[in-house]
């Protein structure tokens, strides 16, 4: 017969049930955009958290409360959008606050059943080793805003002691070896060109507008400012893009150098990172001779075991500029367009409201990057372009037309 149910007992399993669900799908998510070792650490929470579902939902049955269909529990779409598109190290860091806070609102107070109880606690200690682990994922990135993360970041209490021993060995030996960091992608390059081309140009039009009275010479003054806008944008992403690409040709060279004078250590090292992969030692210490004998394609499996690769070329500067500058010339064309059909006091209303409305749109694009809520980054860019749009306004006012 099931036990004596109360609400609380059957709500907070619920809720705990329904976590387990969307913290095992943000992990399956977060793991497509890693390398195949943090990948698998990912894929490892994620079933971590399956069993956590199981023996929550093995509680539930001895209590008689319906398991609902685990498909009814979805991550919404744009959360879906942020694990495809937000800086990894962002994505973890949001992790570990929802399993801190999973932690102190959900599994910390008592239910009134000494079963769940125990069992919530059980799932509490496992919880908080996930936040541990993300943190020292995060740590070991040694960049605000790394992604991907760095192939020997692997979180300790997810280890095996054989792995723990590796580790510790490994860290020494990369403790003399420069980091290397990786761009955010051209997504969130593009969704930052087109919030700054939207912002400069509808200061520069609001600016014109109420020194003019909204003449013709705002669309010359706004055409201008869009193509320099966009022009900037893109140089600037190209030389960014093609200074990552020396720093990962760089990495790669100095790698070479350390094969050549340390050719044993390089070797050891290789090993130590199959062997954090779980390979047992004499078979990873195979492996590594066997590459050993070949220095390029050792040199081409350590860089793709420390550096995730061996870093973007000339291809990857283009597609950054071209992305940066569309995307600002886009949204610098915004405030411009209305008076490319009329001018004066419409021609100003109109190129502020649409202004004003793209701010709100590209505000809540930001927010697949920065993972605040849509609708908070919305209002908060909108305010700054009324803060940016009335102040040139009012400077445009103020000088002599």
């Amino acid at each position: 017969m099931p036990e004596t149910l109360s609400s609380e007992v059957h709500d907070r399993l619920l809720t705990a049930w329904r976590g387990e669900i969307v913290a095992g799908g943000m992990y399956e998510l977060i793991a497509g955009r890693l390398p195949e070792r943090e990948a698998e650490i990912m894929r490892r929470m994620a079933a971590a958290e399956a069993g956590h579902r199981g023996r929550l939902e093995g509680r539930m049955r001895e209590l008689g409360i319906e398991v609902p269909d685990p498909a009814s529990v979805r991550i919404s779409p744009w959360m879906r959008l942020q694990a495809r598109i937000a800086p990894v190290n962002r994505l973890l860091a949001a992790r570990e606050a929802a399993e801190d806070d999973e932690v102190a609102d959900l599994y910390h107070r008592s239910t009134g059943d000494p079963v769940t109880d125990k069992l919530l606690h059980e799932i509490r200690k496992e919880e908080r080793s996930h936040s541990i682990a993300v943190n020292e994922m995060r740590a070991d990135g040694g960049s605000p805003d790394p992604s991907p993360l760095p192939d020997h970041a692997i979180p300790r209490a997810t280890l095996t002691p054989a792995q723990e021993l590796a580790k510790t060995r490994l860290e020494k030996i990369l403790g003399r070896e420069q980091g290397h960091r990786s761009g955010g992608g051209w997504i969130s390059g593009a969704i930052y060109g087109a919030n700054d081309g939207l912002a400069s140009v509808f200061g520069i039009v609001a600016g014109v507008s109420g020194a003019t009275d909204g003449s013709t010479f705002v669309l010359t003054a706004g055409v201008a400012g869009a193509i320099a806008s966009a022009l900037s944008m893109a140089t600037g992403a190209f030389l960014a893009e093609r200074s990552e690409a020396e720093l990962a040709q760089a990495n790669l060279e100095r790698e070479r150098t350390e094969i050549l004078t340390h050719p044993e250590e390089e070797q050891e090292e290789l090993s130590l990172f199959y062997q954090l992969k779980g390979v047992d030692k004499a078979t990873a210490d195979a492996m590594a001779a066997q590459l050993a004998s070949q220095p390029d394609a050792m040199l081409m499996a350590l860089a793709t075991e420390e550096f995730g690769g061996v870093g973007g070329g000339a291809e990857d500067a283009q597609q950054a500029a071209i992305a940066a500058g569309i995307s600002t010339g886009l949204g610098a064309m915004i405030p411009v367009i209305p008076f490319i059909f009329t001018h004066g006091a419409l021609g100003i209303v109109i190129s502020a409201a649409v202004s004003l409305i793209a701010h709100f749109l590209v505000g809540a694009a930001k927010s697949l990057v920065t993972l605040r809520t849509w609708w908070a980054a919305g209002f908060e860019m909108t305010l700054a372009g009324v803060l940016v749009g009335g102040v040139t306004f009012a400077v445009g006012l103020a000088l002599p037309s």
